[in-house]
């Protein structure tokens, strides 16, 4: 099997990562490269782990996590269908598993809000640890007095949080948000669709999806 620390220094993949971010900064987005993905693969990772899935099933999220966002080198639309597909080819070339491939293609092709579901265990893990990355070191912009509202929600956000219960029944995204840049309404803006599909991809894994912002629940 391919690991994720072998996929992690393939040059091919790093090189797509790359260009997929050039493409985004050139937009206006916020940080999709490394450190994006090493924070989706971190969490994807302690979501199966606690949750008592397999190694197995664990190496495959992690996968799924660094290539989860290449499909932007192809264009922002539907990037995950276009990088589900990359992807497929890739892991093919490199010898995975079919079962492997066939999983880590699934979770791809489903993470993005627009048209995603959380149709397996890969998938929901992946859709929970991508949506919780709001960090203020994704903003690229420096200038505070063009920010538009991403730059604002993700720059406000000091910390966040996934954590799962020792019960295992609830999963909680944790933020302290500095409302002096941007405000609760303004993340509910534009992340409220993103919000109730981790609420579905939470129920997928037999968990209650719960929002806390400033210490108060909202979702």
């Amino acid at each position: 099997m391919i690991t994720y620390e072998q996929l992690k220094s393939n040059e091919e993949v790093n090189a797509y990562i790359v260009q997929a971010d050039e493409s985004l900064k050139a937009l206006g987005y916020t940080e999709h490269s490394f450190a994006h993905v090493d924070v989706v693969a971190q969490n994807a990772k302690y979501i199966l782990q606690t949750l008592g899935y397999s190694e197995h099933d664990i190496e495959l999220v992690q996968i799924a996590a660094y290539l989860h966002d290449i499909g932007n080198l192809v264009n922002r639309i539907e990037h995950s269908q276009s990088g589900a597909l990359m992807a497929f080819s890739l892991l093919n070339r490199l010898g995975m598993e079919p079962k492997d491939t066939a999983a880590i293609v699934t979770a791809i092709g489903n993470h993005d809000e627009g048209t995603g579901v959380a149709v397996n265990h890969i998938a929901a893990a992946l859709i929970l640890a991508d949506k919780s990355d709001v960090r203020r070191s994704r903003v690229r912009n420096t200038d505070k007095t063009t920010f538009d509202i991403h730059d604002r929600v993700n720059y406000s956000a000091k910390k966040s949080t996934l954590k799962i219960n020792t019960e295992h029944t609830l999963i909680k995204l944790k933020l302290s948000i500095d409302t002096q840049y941007g405000s609760v309404m303004d993340y509910f803006e534009i992340f409220l669709n993103r919000m109730i599909m981790c609420r579905k991809a939470a129920e997928f894994l037999g968990l209650e999806f719960k929002l806390i912002i400033n210490e108060q629940q909202l979702i």
